[in-house]
């Protein structure tokens, strides 16, 4: 695997290294030794996923709260995806930053999230699926969200939103939380 830690220190855009040969090829998506010798977080308590039949559905902005804060291992496993993270790590020179990459079934990225990072989507293609893992079991109580176009952020979503839920929909602005 291939670490590149991005602006928002902690988190990493990872791209697999393949090993290609007349069968197709293959590569890690996850190994424990060598993210801790990165030193990222390597427990992995749960996996979900999610699939999105249309283009333009926007799922976030998320985040759990003290004591379930969690780290995500985000992967696209068809279809693709802009993927979005924002810290909301008070302390952090990067605080209210975000960043937004593209994963998809072709390019084989994958996006580390870390702790105190809220984490949303939005579907580039029709018929997507994503897979996480996270260090975190759910915790319902814990779970909290950013409204996905607050001014404060300023997130540049590539597509317009065609699917959100009202749940996601409703979410606070910054101004309006405790953050």
């Amino acid at each position: 695997m291939i670490f590149t830690e991005t602006k928002l220190k902690g988190a990493y855009i990872i791209d697999v290294e393949k090993i290609e040969d007349e069968r197709g090829y293959f590569g890690r998506v996850f190994c424990k030794n060598e993210f801790d010798k990165v030193g990222i977080e390597s427990n992995i308590a749960q996996t979900n996923m999610s699939f999105n039949p249309k283009k333009g559905t926007l799922r976030g902005m998320h985040y759990q709260v003290s004591p379930y804060e969690e780290t995500k291992l985000v992967k696209c496993t068809s279809g693709a995806i802009f993927d979005c993270i924002v810290d909301l790590r008070k302390d952090s020179p990067t605080y209210l930053e975000w960043i937004g990459l593209e994963l998809s079934e072709e390019n084989n990225r994958m996006l580390f999230v870390p702790r105190d990072f809220a984490h949303g989507f939005i579907t580039l293609k029709d018929n997507t699926a994503i897979q996480y893992f996270v260090s975190q079991f759910y915790a319902p109580g814990s779970e909290k969200g950013i409204k996905w176009d607050d001014p404060k952020i300023n997130i540049q979503w590539p597509v317009d939103v065609a699917v959100i839920s009202e749940k996601d929909n409703n979410h606070p602005y910054l101004n309006d939380q405790f953050i």
